[in-house]
């Protein structure tokens, strides 16, 4: 990307372009997304993709600020917004420590917090204490299993009113974007509407203003499921081991290294 986003320039974007965001986990993966993507997310997801873990509630703040300087190392003028992992915002002061935590070590350049009028006060005291806040409604992984699975929201008339005032709630705290998951794409092209920041989507439609995927994804490298709204821009998986059987079959029959490969 030619210039690193503000937080101006992300909230600027609100109804003038789509905004895109992508998973990073490392450096290597981070330096080849920053060049595509607005907004670069260390998301507790790692925990699935990197740890193998059957949810994200086992992930640590260690785990996070680890991930989250491999990321900023990797993509140098990228937005960075780090995932607050399940249990460290419990309360408004044990969410300032920990996000000031993710602040001083690391170049993070906000972080995201899942939860919408039950975690507006938490919000709006980060907010006031100059930590930019990236706000996440609708489905929450964090919640899985207090809700006993991945359940899609706004089925009615309750919920889709809840997600507006959620919204709103997060807005007036000051978060400066929302990360809106696995809700009926109606009621999130409505909810997009109602407040005046950016709402990125995930499992919820088109009619908002952005899209986040998780980069493993889409680039089709988790084989253990996938959702019903990831779309698949690459075989990753696939690719990845034909090259490796191919590196297998050279090296067991001598026919690498070869000898241009060697000094």
């Amino acid at each position: 990307m030619a210039k690193k986003m503000s937080i101006t320039s992300i909230m600027k974007a609100k109804g003038a372009r789509a905004l895109v965001m992508i998973t990073a986990y490392d450096a290597l993966f981070a330096k080849l997304i920053e060049t595509s993507a607005d907004m670069i997310l260390v998301g507790d997801s790692l925990n699935m993709s990197f740890a193998g873990r059957e949810d994200t509630l086992s992930a640590t703040l260690d785990q996070m600020i680890y991930h989250t300087n491999a990321v900023c190392n990797g993509a140098k003028e990228s937005f960075v917004i780090t995932d607050m992992p399940f249990g460290t915002y419990i309360n408004k002061d044990e969410a300032l420590k920990n996000a000031i935590r993710v602040f001083r070590e690391t170049n993070s350049s906000a972080v995201k917090i899942e939860g919408g009028m039950d975690k507006a006060d938490i919000v709006k005291y980060l907010t006031s204490n100059g930590i930019a806040v990236c706000g996440h409604i609708g489905l929450l992984p964090q919640s899985v299993r207090s809700e006993g699975g991945y359940k899609v929201k706004g089925r009615n008339d309750h919920e889709a009113l809840q997600l507006i005032e959620d919204a709103r709630a997060i807005e007036d705290a000051g978060a400066f974007c929302i990360v809106i998951e696995g809700v009926k794409a109606h009621v999130a092209c409505e909810v997009a509407k109602s407040v005046k920041v950016p709402v990125i989507g995930i499992g919820s439609g088109a009619s908002v203003d952005g899209q986040v995927l998780v980069f493993s994804d889409m680039l089709g490298l988790f084989e253990e499921f996938t959702p019903k709204f990831v779309k698949k821009y690459l075989d990753g998986a696939n690719l990845v081991k034909e090259a490796l059987a191919c590196y297998a079959s050279e090296v067991k029959c001598g026919a690498f290294p070869s000898e241009e490969h060697v000094y």
